[in-house]
């Protein structure tokens, strides 16, 4: 039986140290990843957390908004002691839970959506009031979360982590492989990582890029693609198993040459 990837090379713009995982998937598959990261991750000083962590001693929640957060938030909250008992841990997602029990924490509790909404929508973040949470993530990101709880009556502080940065990265062998028809489908986790794509191909990846299939992992992250001018968008599952799935089924769809 065929792989449902033969013949297929994917990009995968994942950050360096994130991207093998989905690399194998595809691999597995039959198909070839390009690995090419769009998106740097930097960790912030462990000394400028200060203040969040001593917060996060007498705090009743955290919430983990991705798994750089697991990574980097767990990181800091171990170099300065560990996780208070009486804490209760929340995940944005699987992948984020994974991480964190990667990271030996117990009682994760995560949805069974890929987002901040389906957080929100916990049973056990309804009743706040009086509340103190710490929202791990990277510097800046959606308001969403802390505006819902401060609205519920939590007294909502961030620890910033994690910086994301452009890559400085030359695309030389990409786009080379990219005109001569070699690479058939992209993959994005983000809209930052989308425009910094864009940003490192420049104007001659541009038409590339707006032609290739983009699968990206959440209906938000499609829209902006969308608007980007991404001929072809697919919002998948979440996580890299999703964007698999989606792959997989793109091209089971395909029929007749390669380039169809």
């Amino acid at each position: 039986m065929t792989q449902p990837l033969a013949g297929r090379t994917v990009l995968v713009t994942r950050p360096a140290h994130q991207a093998t995982a989905l690399a194998q998937k595809v691999a597995a598959a039959g198909g070839e990843a390009f690995v090419f990261p769009a998106l740097g991750i930097e960790p912030v000083a462990t000394d400028r957390l200060a203040e969040a962590l001593a917060y996060l001693a007498g705090a009743d929640i955290a919430i983990f908004i991705s798994p750089n957060a697991a990574q980097f938030g767990m990181a800091a909250i171990r170099a300065r002691g560990d996780l208070p008992d009486t804490l209760r841990i929340f995940a944005v997602g699987p992948g984020t839970a994974r991480a964190l029990v990667e990271q030996g924490v117990e009682g994760v509790i995560t949805p069974d959506g890929q987002d901040s909404e389906a957080v929100l929508a916990l049973p056990q973040l309804q009743a706040v009031a009086g509340r103190q949470v710490v929202i791990v993530r990277g510097v800046g990101g959606r308001a969403l979360m802390a505006d819902t709880l401060r609205a519920r009556g939590a007294d909502v502080r961030f620890m910033e982590c994690y910086r994301r940065t452009c890559p400085h990265a030359d695309p030389a062998s990409l786009l080379a492989r990219w005109q001569a028809g070699g690479i058939d489908a992209v993959t994005v986790a983000s809209a930052e990582t989308l425009h910094n794509l864009a940003t490192l191909l420049g104007e001659p990846g541009a038409p590339l890029l707006a032609a290739t299939p983009l699968f990206v992992p959440h209906e938000k992250i499609a829209d902006a693609a969308r608007r980007f001018g991404i001929a072809h968008v697919v919002a998948t599952p979440g996580g890299d198993a999703g964007l698999l799935d989606g792959l997989v089924n793109w091209f089971r769809n395909k029929t007749g040459s390669k380039h169809e």
